[in-house]
């Protein structure tokens, strides 16, 4: 890092541009006041950056905590620093238009608040999401009253549900090492994860597009506002899109375009991201909008003015992921492995001295390997890897090949003396995993992570390092300051929900049972047939014949009742209703609090 110029304040100097006022203090409780957002608990990052942190991401922190209402250009606002992303405000001619409403509806109707308190108490008359991922829709209903029109692009609900529901108790899990929410927010613990400070931690919500946006030059007019639609699947969700204000001389590059190198797999978890095809995106926005655009902003950070800027901004974000695509597929043919290549890649000087191509959220080291599972999978090609054992067994087979835990922890030690800290946590896993109730080798380990999370410039990885020596040391404690996806239920189709339960069937308790439910919705006018055979949920649309062990007329409320187990009040039935006992008898409950640092 010696190459980074420490005295460059260019960022320091946009972050602050605009701002109008904020929040004093900047907290936000939900109704029972519980607190779900509190920016001010980063207030320690004015301080110089202690030896407990990474300089640049230290810097990066200090950024991302900036907060308040600030203006991009004229009639265009965001909301900075009251959650993970930003909410972005469009005037137009009788309302606001609200572009990413956040994690949760009390930071969204917070900074719907704070917008209004400076421009007045303009309605909501439409909605954006930018992307399927929830911290930019799950604060929707704290903005929206009635019925406006919600634009995403084609595939956003089939992404946002499947990641956020049929995986999403092992993604929230995963989520709080990602972000760091168990730590304490001190110069030991979470200062941010580079892309934003935390999520918050009120509740998620969703409602479900009205407008579908299917192709690149698609305009929209809303409330008076022209917009341009530029769509990029595969880039970092699934479904995703930029869009420009014409006559806002505006862009949005949504989180396509951040000022840090972004994830091409996230470390919670996620669909592998093309980084071709995002490189190729990044360059199409560049010749469509760059030379036309005065400023760009994003849904993280801080805009950039200038069109010189904005075409250099866009060009070498796009060189970023092109260079860690092609190389990657360069070296794989020569036959390195992921952990190979990513020990070897370096980065062209130009974009290693960029700050916003940092890996301050995605890494160098990761979005390598990612690059790999994209293209080859988990299985690097050596037999010896096709079938090793699981994590606990293989670990007590490598300690009792080592003499014992006891031997593995002194060993440990010496790796840390001599400042491997990689491979003495590599040592140090196989004893916690061989003997999870060996104090010495958790305490150390514990130790290990410490130190690597203090020298990350990823904040991602100082979260996992550090949420891992909290959990080695104290267990896995859940407390309230976890976000869950309930609250997404009502927006889901009939055919999301029953996948939602489908994916909770227990096979091997579900092998001997047989059942066939047919259900009629009266208030959609549809009808389904649902089947348990094998241990597999299967259902289709059919109308109601003959065969089925029960049947079902309801509406899609009273479906959300029964699964939320309010029973069949109100519900029609014909034929036995124990089958519906049965099948709630063989659901598994997700465990949102399972190990992670120990078996």
């Amino acid at each position: 890092m010696s190459d980074l110029r420490y005295d460059d304040r260019t960022d320091f100097d946009d972050a602050d541009r605009g701002r109008i006022g904020g929040l004093d203090p900047c907290v936000v409780t939900n109704a029972e006041g519980r607190t779900v957002w509190d920016n001010d608990s980063f207030g320690f990052l004015d301080g110089p950056c202690p030896d407990t942190a990474n300089p640049s991401l230290w810097r990066q922190s200090q950024l991302c905590a900036k907060h308040g209402l600030y203006e991009v250009t004229a009639g265009i606002y965001q909301v900075r620093g009251l959650d993970l992303s930003n909410m972005t405000l469009v005037e137009g001619d009788t309302g606001v238009i609200v572009i990413d409403p956040l994690v949760s509806k009390e930071v969204a109707a917070a900074a719907l608040r704070l917008y209004r308190d400076h421009r007045g108490d303009r309605p909501v008359t439409g909605v954006i999401y930018t992307h399927s991922h929830i911290d930019h829709f799950g604060g929707v209903a704290g903005v929206v009253e009635g019925d406006v029109p919600i634009l995403a692009p084609e595939g956003f609900l089939e992404h946002a549900v499947a990641e956020n529901v049929y995986a999403g108790t092992a993604m929230l899990r995963r989520g709080m090492f990602h972000t760091g929410s168990p730590l304490p927010r001190d110069a030991r613990g979470l200062i941010g994860t580079g892309l934003g400070q935390t999520a918050s931690t009120g509740e998620v919500t969703l409602l479900a597009p009205t407008v579908d946006i299917t192709h690149t030059g698609q305009e929209e007019v809303v409330d008076g506002v022209r917009i341009v639609f530029q769509v990029t699947p595969n880039t970092e969700a699934p479904a995703e899109m930029n869009f420009f204000f014409p006559d806002r001389a505006a862009l949005c590059m949504a989180e396509n375009a951040t000022h840090n190198l972004h994830n091409v797999l996230t470390l919670r978890g996620a669909v592998v991201r093309d980084a071709r095809m995002w490189s190729r995106y990044l360059n199409e926005a560049r010749t469509l909008f760059a030379d036309r655009a005065d400023v760009l902003f994003a849904s993280h950070h801080w805009p950039t003015w200038g069109r010189e800027r904005i075409g250099t901004f866009l060009a070498q974000q796009r060189d970023l992921y092109a260079y860690l695509h092609d190389q990657t597929l360069r070296m794989l043919n020569q036959g390195l492995t992921g952990a190979e290549i990513a020990e070897t890649i370096e980065l062209p000087p130009e974009l290693a001295g960029a700050w916003h191509a940092r890996g301050y959220y995605g890494s160098v080291s990761h979005n390598v390997k990612a690059i790999c599972q994209r293209y080859l999978g988990w299985f690097d090609g050596n037999p010896a890897h096709l079938w090793e054992h699981p994590p606990v067994e293989s670990a007590r087979r490598y300690v009792d090949c080592m003499g014992g835990a006891g031997e593995v922890v002194a060993k440990a030690r010496g790796y840390v003396d001599a400042g491997d800290l990689r491979f003495a946590a590599q040592l140090l896993n196989h004893a916690v995993f061989a003997e999870p109730s060996h104090a010495a080798a958790k305490a150390l380990l514990a130790e290990v992570y410490e130190r690597l999370g203090f020298g990350a410039e990823s904040g991602t990885w100082r979260n996992f390092y550090l949420t891992g020596a909290q959990e080695l040391r104290d267990g896995v404690s859940m407390g309230d300051d976890w976000v869950s996806a309930s609250g997404m239920a009502h927006a889901l189709t009939i055919e999301q929900l029953f996948d939602s339960i489908a994916v909770r069937v227990n096979g091997p308790r579900a092998w001997s049972a047989s059942l066939t439910i047919d259900w009629r919705f009266t208030d959609l006018g549809t009808a389904y047939r649902m089947t348990l055979s094998n241990g597999a949920l299967i259902h289709w649309p059919a109308e109601p014949s003959a065969g089925a062990d029960l049947r079902l007329a309801l509406t899609k409320p009273q479906l959300l009742g029964i699964l939320a187990g309010r029973g069949l009040e109100g519900v029609e039935t014909e034929g036995d209703p124990k089958v519906l006992q049965l099948l709630v008898e063989l659901l598994d409950e997700p465990d949102p609090a399972f190990p992670i640092v120990t078996p």
